[in-house]
């Protein structure tokens, strides 16, 4: 099957009567907000999207997308390659019924004032949520070992014996 662009925008009702099945890209240029989160964007978005109706006569926008960045890693300071592979399930925001009326396991989305919601910017936010809280190399890549994480050396005040403060406690003991 030949990979195409993916919609901008789409009406998700419309698509879920269709049952429209998109399996495309998203140019890496389109995604300006992963692109200043991250050190740098490798490729383009590969993106596989359905739209369909539930039980509950709900529409439904799932799908899958994985992308490769550049990371920063937290403890060397060095870039590495990470693969951000997302999956997720939409269904479209009408009113406070439509909430209530959703399953747990659908997020929501808001359409625009024409009723279409802006794909890129839906995947662009997964990928945004998708990326690690602190990017780190494998332990085994990584050029700083995890058990040498201290920088610059500790000052001889410190390391000179204090009194304990916890001594008069002793006395008490007694």
């Amino acid at each position: 099957m030949q990979k195409v662009k993916i919609p901008r925008t789409i009406d998700p009702a419309k698509a879920a009567q269709k049952r429209l099945d998109y399996d495309g890209i998203i140019q890496a240029s389109l995604l300006k907000r992963l692109e200043e989160s991250v050190d740098g964007v490798k490729r383009d978005a590969q993106v596989s999207l359905s739209f369909g109706m539930d039980e509950q006569q709900l529409v439904v926008i799932s799908g899958k997308a994985n992308i490769e960045v550049d990371l920063e890693c937290q403890r060397c300071n060095q870039a590495f390659a990470h693969e951000c592979t997302i999956e997720f399930t939409y269904t479209p925001y009408y009113s406070e019924q439509s909430e209530q009326d959703a399953p747990d396991e659908y997020d929501l989305v808001d359409p625009n004032e024409y009723g279409e919601i802006d794909l890129i910017q839906l995947v662009e936010d997964e990928f945004i949520l998708g990326l690690p809280q602190v990017a780190m190399h494998d332990e085994a890549d990584c050029s700083v070992n995890s058990d040498n994480l201290v920088f610059g050396e500790i000052p001889d005040e410190v390391l000179d014996d204090k009194p304990n403060p916890f001594d008069v406690l002793k006395s008490l003991k007694k």
